[in-house]
């Protein structure tokens, strides 16, 4: 059995689902892609269990075949090569002979029934409901990149690892929390008639991240998998099945003191004063009133202080509040668009909420900051 096919076709099909491939895994089946040839058409699939990719492209083949190839050997070779036509010729003994204009070489390939089995979409499973959903691919990045840092790295809050895709009335939803800090994106109207949560993990939302373009994706959802699919590419990521705790009850009401402060200043302002937080707590000191913001932070340690004052806009009572530089400087990063942001307060223990001033037509966009305790 022999096919052929371009170089750099190939690669730029490899080099797209080769994030799927595990660098170290306990089952060396998973370091391998699986080849489907299917009346004409390749499909190449890489998986580590969690997240699974594919994709498709024509060659010239007389007989279907499954097999599985070494794929980081296989990639290395392609990539390597000045466009050309690639033979592959398929022996019964185990190799695959590839062949080009100036050079020969072998692999082995192992049987197509040792790989785990990837789900499909949009087939049905007996019984099961699918949901479908189209969304634009520049908003699907956006969402996520305003809100994949909140995502929890503890393990002992497995839901919190991933982000929440929420369907409501209001449209689709998107959160993330790891306790200390929240987002929360509405794309109002995208609702598609669904009220259900999903929960995605974060490896699906990284590798998507490299992925997705202006054009749209077609989501497929499942119980326990969601499918994007791309133009040329699918990724089929595992949900998280733990639910996902309830983030709107830590949303405050109340927070009626309203700081609006040029977004630059704050966080240059910010990244100073990282230099001068106690490593263990990394602290800081917001001192709000009429007008005038003052952060401080000190390293007793070091023996170290700074203080810097920034002009805001404020209505409502002085207040001193502490928060994990850290955290700050993550929410401000990811709000460097925005001119101008709005803190809404109400004590020094309760949450605060930063949201950009201007509002967008079709996103309601809010992040959530917990604060920390000052010494006093």
């Amino acid at each position: 059995m022999d096919f052929k096919v371009n170089s750099k076709e190939l690669e730029k099909l490899l080099t797209k689902i080769i994030p799927a491939v595990p660098s170290r895994t306990p089952m060396p089946i998973l370091e391998n892609f699986l080849f489907e040839i299917k009346d004409g058409l390749l499909t190449i699939y890489a998986t580590d269990l969690e997240i699974s990719l594919k994709s498709s492209l024509k060659v010239v083949a007389e007989e279907n075949i499954n097999l599985v190839v070494p794929a980081k050997l296989l990639y290395e070779i392609v990539r390597s090569l000045k466009e050309t036509t690639i033979h592959f010729d398929i022996n019964k003994n185990g190799k695959i002979n590839l062949t080009t204009d100036n050079g020969k070489y072998s692999l082995s390939y192992l049987d197509a029934d040792e790989y785990p089995e990837i789900p499909s979409f949009p087939e049905k499973d007996a019984g099961e409901e699918l949901r479908e959903i189209s969304i634009n691919g520049t908003e699907l990045r956006y969402a996520f990149e305003k809100t994949a840092f909140a995502m929890s790295k503890e393990e002992m809050r497995p839901a919190m690892m991933g982000t929440l895709f929420e369907f409501t009335d209001d449209g689709l939803r998107f959160v993330a929390t790891d306790g200390h800090r929240l987002v929360n994106l509405l794309y109002k109207g995208k609702n598609n008639d669904i009220t259900n949560q999903y929960v995605v993990p974060e490896r699906a939302i990284s590798v998507l991240m490299k992925i997705l373009d202006e054009k749209d994706v077609k989501m497929f959802l499942s119980k326990t998998h969601i499918s994007f699919r791309l133009n040329d590419i699918e990724l089929i990521t595992r949900l998280i099945g733990q639910k996902y705790p309830d983030y709107s009850a830590v949303i405050p009401l109340e927070n009626e003191f309203l700081m609006k402060i040029k977004t630059k200043d704050v966080h240059d302002a910010i990244k100073r004063m990282m230099l001068f937080s106690a490593t263990n707590t990394r602290r800081v000191k917001f001192s709000i009133k009429e007008n005038s913001l003052e952060i401080s932070a000190e390293d007793l340690d070091i023996g170290a202080s700074g203080t810097e004052n920034v002009v805001c806009e404020y209505a409502g009572d002085s207040i001193d509040i502490g928060f994990n530089s850290g955290y700050v400087n993550d929410i401000l990063s990811h709000l460097s668009g925005e001119e101008n942001v709005v803190f809404k307060l109400h004590s020094p223990t309760k949450a605060v909420i930063v949201e950009p001033q201007k509002k967008k037509e079709n996103s309601d966009l809010m992040m959530l900051l917990m604060p920390v305790r000052l010494n006093n």
